[in-house]
C-alpha cells in the first residue's frame, strides 16, 4: 500500500506468481482495503471497460468508492479530487498502472469525489472496478465530469490530444472553475 497526496486514494501492490503455464494473484483483499481506507467495503457492483491503444476514458467523479485494477495492457491513470471541502481539493496525481506480471502490479482506491481517467498506452486495456453502490441508485447530478484538458488541474499527457481517442461526453466537460467558481 502506498500513500498520495490525494486525500483517500490509496494504492495497494499485488504479487503475480509466475511459471510456464501461467501467472496467479490475489487482486485485493477486502479487510487490508478496509483497514488502510478506514471505511468498510461491500461490493455492489463489478464493471469492467475494454479500451483500445489511445483511447482515454475521462475525468468522471461519482458518488461512489472504487476500487480499479488494469488487468491487461497499460494505462497512464489521472486522478483529481474534486470534493470542494477536501483538504487536497484540485491536487492531482498520476501513475501509470500495467498489467503485466513482469511490472509492479498496483489497484487504486478511489474514494467518492475524486476523479479519474486512465489513457491506454499498450492495448487493449481491460480496467476491472468494483463499487460499493450500484449504478442506478445514485443521483445522476453526483455524476461529474471534468475536461481531460483543464488548465487548473495541468495533466500531463503522455501523447498528443489530436491522436486520442474520446468519448463526446469527454471532449465537452466542463472546467473545475465552471462547476465550483467560488473555490477560485
Amino acid at each position: 500500500m502506498q500513500n498520495n497526496k490525494i486525500k483517500g486514494l490509496k494504492l495497494f501492490e499485488h504479487s503475480a506468481y509466475a511459471d510456464d503455464r501461467g501467472f496467479y494473484t490475489e487482486l485485493n483483499i477486502i479487510p487490508e482495503i478496509e483497514k488502510e481506507t478506514k471505511n468498510k467495503f461491500y461490493t455492489q457492483q463489478i464493471n469492467l471497460s475494454y479500451s483500445k491503444k489511445n483511447v482515454i476514458r475521462g475525468f468522471h467523479a461519482e458518488d461512489w468508492n472504487k476500487l480499479a485494477t488494469v488487468i491487461t495492457g497499460k494505462a497512464f491513470c489521472a486522478f483529481a479530487d474534486l470534493r470542494p471541502n477536501s483538504p487536497s481539493f484540485s491536487q492531482t496525481q498520476t501513475i501509470t498502472l500495467d498489467a503485466s506480471v513482469s511490472k509492479e502490479n498496483l489497484s487504486v482506491f478511489i474514494p467518492k469525489g475524486v476523479a479519474n481517467s486512465f489513457l491506454v498506452l499498450e492495448g487493449p486495456v481491460n480496467y476491472l472496478y468494483c463499487v460499493d453502490e450500484l449504478y442506478t441508485s445514485r443521483d445522476k447530478k453526483n455524476d461529474k465530469a471534468i475536461s481531460l484538458f483543464d488548465p487548473d488541474l495541468n495533466i500531463k499527457w503522455p501523447i498528443a490530444k489530436e491522436k486520442m481517442i474520446m468519448s463526446n461526453r469527454d471532449k465537452n466537460s466542463i472546467t473545475l472553475r465552471e462547476l465550483f467558481p467560488s473555490k477560485f
